[in-house]
């Protein structure tokens, strides 16, 4: 039983987490809302609020472009990624095949090598085969590199999955497909919007790959055009704060859409075995 001193201490450490947190955004945004010409510090809007100033960084910083890449390579990666670690799940956590462990193993070994280390040699490969400068060539470096996670997330749920269920299904005469499509897939929901999520953020806030592969201004996907943006204008703090609020803002609107269901796929045991 929980006693209500523990409770407050709870509460009052969760206070203070999310101070910790938000001040920041908070200063940022209010910076980006400032007059341009204030000198003023912190939180002060005494020279008003100034909403064209997020109008003015876009046109400045020819954001629309860099947007739609990050859009387009985000969208594909996360679909590609969810398809991928789903039909791979489902056969390591549901099916018995020789080698399962191994490979498993194998394919886990991924999530311990950084992009750093494999960014050279995937540069002169992606080159050899003309993927450079490409929205493919930004898409499955990506799709490969979060794929280690995405298996073993949803592996995990389909181990929690009752065999029950699926002896059932398979009496009625349900195939291999019309169980993942009719009777797990209902069932993973929070857990693939949570992979859904993660994955969004990940490649939306991805820098070094679009940086090393993408030399061309015409693919460069958000987080490398805030970089060039903020080098050229770097004394312009309050269109720099407002860019990056813009920048961000796709990540928070994401995650507060479907925070409901990224919460219940992190608590409903989705990395129990």
């Amino acid at each position: 039983m929980i006693s209500r001193a523990e409770r407050l201490g709870g509460y009052l450490l969760l206070f203070v987490f999310a101070a910790y947190a938000l001040i920041p955004v908070l200063g940022a945004t209010t910076l980006a809302v400032r007059e341009r010409s204030s000198t003023a510090s912190g939180f002060d809007l005494s020279g008003g609020i100034h909403l064209e100033n997020f109008k003015t960084a876009w046109e400045v910083g020819h954001f629309g472009a860099a947007v739609g890449n990050s859009v387009i390579v985000a969208g594909a990666v996360v679909t590609s990624g969810l398809v991928l670690s789903t039909l791979a799940a489902f056969a390591f956590g549901t099916m018995q095949f020789r080698g399962r462990s191994f490979m498993f193993a194998l394919l886990l070994m991924g999530m311990l090598v950084p992009i750093e280390v494999t960014i050279i040699p995937l540069y002169y490969g992606l080159r050899a085969v003309a993927l450079t400068d490409t929205h493919l060539g930004l898409i499955l470096p990506q799709v490969a590199a979060g794929l280690s996670f995405g298996v073993f997330w949803m592996r995990a749920f389909f181990l929690g999955t009752p065999q029950e269920l699926l002896e059932a299904a398979r009496v009625d005469g349900a195939s291999t497909w019309r169980i993942l499509r009719s009777v797990l897939l209902p069932l993973a929901v929070p857990a693939l919007l949570t992979l859904s999520v993660l994955a969004f953020i990940g490649t939306w806030n991805e820098f070094l790959i679009p940086l090393v592969i993408g030399s061309s201004s015409d693919i460069h996907t958000v987080p490398l055009a805030l970089s060039f943006y903020r080098r050229e204008y770097q004394t312009d703090y309050t269109l720099t704060a407002a860019a990056a609020v813009m920048i961000a803002l796709p990540v928070v609107v994401v995650y507060v859409a479907l925070q409901r269901h990224f919460i219940q796929g992190i608590v409903s045991g989705a990395l129990k075995e």
